[in-house]
């Protein structure tokens, strides 16, 4: 990035420290609305349609569990790894994300509208409609994953960084940015919010890619 003829670095996103602890298996059947659960591995699980929201997960392990339609909304979950998680409209609107990592998920229109993650990364894995309308992403990193339509729309973006990982069909309408890092992406597909890059870097070669879509925001005919 380039200002008044000074060349500005951008703010690299703090990723996650973790030390899990010694964790117990958890012996429970099922969720339960508020609930507490504390240094526990979730493993293996089938976890469909359970009733978790506003349940509180700290320094927990959820690996290779079945999320479909699960209702975690307003959940917080925080110093923690997601691993292999699977699902479909699993409910996660208005949760808190704090020093997680989800690593290698496989996930359809999962709802994170209005939710806040900090210092999450998202590595590896594909996932389908992610929505985080109108959510708060601060230091967060999307490493080597596939993410298909996802909607950003009226979302904050501080210190968000895409490496390696696919971006097809993207919504950034009206989302707001700063130090956003899509050099690195190794697929820039904006569906829609051309115009609210600002605050985002980009290469000299997804400038190039995106010129047409640019023009047009401009109103700038471009004739042979």
């Amino acid at each position: 990035m380039v200002r008044n003829g000074r060349q500005q670095s951008v703010k690299a996103a703090r990723r996650p420290e973790l030390r899990l602890p010694e964790l117990t298996p958890w012996d429970g059947r099922e969720l339960e609305p508020d609930g507490d659960y504390d240094g526990l591995e979730f493993a293996d699980l089938d976890l469909v349609g359970q009733e978790g929201v506003g349940a509180r997960f700290m320094d927990c392990a959820v690996r290779r569990c079945a999320l479909d339609e699960a209702a975690l909304a307003k959940a917080r979950i925080l110093d923690s790894v997601l691993e292999g998680v699977r699902g479909v409209g699993t409910d996660l609107s208005g949760a808190s994300l704090r020093d997680v990592e989800l690593v290698d998920a496989r996930l359809g229109g999962v709802q994170l509208h209005g939710a806040g993650l900090e210092r999450v990364v998202v590595r590896g894995g594909k996932i389908d409609y992610l929505n985080l309308r109108k959510a708060r992403l601060r230091d967060v990193v999307f490493e080597g994953c596939v993410l298909v339509e996802p909607d950003f729309g009226g979302a904050v973006l501080e210190r968000v960084e895409f490496r390696d990982c696919a971006l097809r069909g993207v919504d950034f309408s009206g989302v707001r940015m700063v130090d956003v890092d899509l050099r690195e992406a190794a697929v820039l597909e904006i569906a829609r919010g051309v115009d609210a890059l600002a605050g985002a870097v980009i290469s000299p070669a997804q400038l190039f890619d995106l010129a047409p879509a640019l023009a047009s925001q401009l109103g700038v005919r471009v004739v042979p």
